[in-house]
């Protein structure tokens, strides 16, 4: 069952949280298209300007649901990287409990405490899962919720396929529940509900957005590109994630002949997203991505596209 935060959705999405990418301005129009906006709290650099944005976000969606009563705006997320790496986590949640952020997702690592810290504020926790056993370590800390993260995600995927991941979770989750993994148009929303997910998690195809904060050749490349363009390596973080081979050729690499990394190394504090930042993270689905979009008008496209595939199967209720 959905809380009451995640049940008016224009569209049952989430727009997944972008390392580097997300930033105040694409959250907002996420948000006034009726789906979860997100983004990670790392992406404030300094760490000072998360408060800030936190402010112009909480702000702007205040005064939109002034102005427009009849279609409020839809919550907001913010990803805690819950990696022992991460130096900010505790700086970054007293800032969110500032503000009371609505919904926290966390990845790499599951932690009783920081679910402890969103629920005393009143917050929901989902937390990204990649096979079941982490989805009941998850749910056993005292998570909310939880994101599957199948195979063809973009970021840090997983290998299963989202048939499986999603059954062997529903078996015994009842919460709620989004599936990740290539999920580009309305067709697989619908898709991803029929498997028994509440919510689809959306992010790539975010990226080829107007308000994304992603160069404009990473956001053409995603438009140019297909999922023959999309290789899986644990180089650049020391987890496995889906990138797009243009940008680790322009670096100067083989993208079919990529070394393995050891995860030990794997870092998400201080200078962590410098490294290789202009290694561009994709899921599989970028097939669906023929231009770059507004946000707005990206979602009213996946709203016509889950209607039309809902009127075809004949659900009108």
């Amino acid at each position: 069952m959905l809380p009451p935060v995640l049940r008016h959705l224009a569209l049952p999405v989430i727009g997944s949280p972008l390392f580097i990418i997300s930033n105040p301005k694409l959250v907002i129009e996420q948000c006034k298209a009726g789906i979860v906006g997100s983004m990670p709290a790392l992406n404030a650099r300094p760490a000072s300007l998360l408060d800030e944005w936190l402010a112009e976000i909480t702000e702007t969606l205040a005064a939109w649901d002034r102005d427009h009563p009849e279609r409020k705006s839809a919550p907001f997320a913010i990803n805690q990287i819950v990696h022992k790496s991460n130096d900010r986590l505790e700086h970054d949640l007293e800032v969110c409990a500032r503000y009371k952020v609505p919904l926290v997702i966390t990845s790499l690592g599951a932690r009783t405490d920081v679910n402890d810290a969103v629920h005393a504020w009143g917050g929901i926790v989902l937390h990204d899962v990649i096979n079941n056993a982490f989805a009941h370590k998850a749910v056993e800390k005292g998570a909310d919720g939880l994101i599957a993260v199948a195979a063809g995600a973009g970021g840090h995927a997983g290998v299963k396929s989202p048939f499986a991941l999603i059954q062997e979770i529903r078996a015994w989750f009842d919460g709620p529940l989004a599936l990740s993994g290539s999920i580009a148009t309305g067709d697989a929303v619908l898709a991803a509900q029929a498997m028994g997910a509440d919510l689809a998690y959306i992010g790539s195809a975010f990226i080829a957005t107007e308000e994304a904060r992603a160069a404009e050749a990473y956001k053409q490349c995603i438009v140019d590109c297909d999922s023959d363009d999309i290789v899986y390596s644990n180089l650049f973080t020391g987890v496995h994630g889906n990138y797009l081979k243009p940008s680790i050729r322009n670096a100067g690499l083989d993208p079919d002949h990529l070394p393995e990394s050891d995860p030990s190394k794997m870092n998400f504090g201080g200078d962590g997203a410098k490294a290789w930042k202009d290694i561009w993270g994709c899921g599989q689905g970028i097939g669906a991505v023929k231009a770059v979009l507004p946000a707005g008008e990206l979602v009213a496209r996946l709203k016509r596209e889950y209607d039309a595939a809902r009127q075809r199967l004949g659900l009108t209720a």
